[in-house]
């Protein structure tokens, strides 16, 4: 059963190397029994004051750990957080818990969902989306890179050479409007100014349920030439 497994993180913070770590192994390894990990990094940008600027930090991702914070009733953002299906959240390198979170999550039912036709078309996404999409649930698409690296100069990780994958670069709420099939597009964001097809990244799309804000869909897709 595929899980959506999203790391809010930073290179500015000295605990996020082990949780950026775990979530490699989460995406290369699947080492969870039953479950497709679908894995995205989120930088966000509130340690950029400390010396070092993440180079993938947006402030979308701000508000979206806002969001998760006010829905899981906690008392503050941090980092490294793990959010699972958008039902459970972790401090992110914790590797008992994730794994266990991640294991719950993957027995869950969930809504089909498939991505089809990926392709570039000028710097931007074009997709159609394949499942049982409904009034109930908004569809979120997000373009992630595949894998990055930086040599961190400042900040508490100064002298390390970092490693991400599945850095989330844009994203877009298409609403609960969209229909089965209907072609869609996403702008690549900070992968555009790229050659077209020559930065690897994959497509991920996922349900959203209006309510309670958990996952009840995902899918992934890579997209390149």
């Amino acid at each position: 059963m595929p899980v959506l497994v999203e790391l809010f993180t930073s290179e500015g913070c000295s605990d996020c190397p082990p949780a950026d770590r775990l979530l490699e192994e989460l995406d290369a390894k699947q080492p969870v029994p039953g479950a497709q990990a679908i894995v995205l990094s989120e930088h966000v940008t509130y340690w950029n004051h400390d010396g070092w600027t993440d180079p993938f930090s947006l402030t979308d991702m701000d508000v979206r750990q806002k969001d998760y914070q006010d829905r899981f009733r906690i008392d503050s953002v941090y980092t490294p957080q793990m959010v699972i299906d958008g039902a459970a959240q972790m401090v992110g390198n914790n590797v008992a818990e994730v794994t266990r979170a991640v294991g719950n999550a993957a027995a869950t039912p969930k809504k089909p969902l498939a991505v089809a036709d990926a392709h570039w078309d000028g710097g931007a996404a074009i997709f159609t989306v394949r499942g049982a999409l409904d009034s109930g649930a908004k569809l979120v698409a997000v373009l992630a890179e595949d894998a990055t690296q930086s040599q961190v100069a400042r900040g508490e990780n100064a002298g390390h050479t970092l490693h991400h994958v599945a850095v989330l670069r844009s994203m877009k709420d298409f609403g609960s409007s969209v229909s089965d099939g209907k072609q869609l597009r996403l702008s690549g964001g900070s992968l555009s100014h790229r050659k077209e097809g020559s930065a690897p990244a994959r497509l991920i799309v996922f349900l959203v349920d209006r309510k309670t804000g958990h996952v009840t869909g995902v899918a992934e897709q890579p997209i390149g030439k």
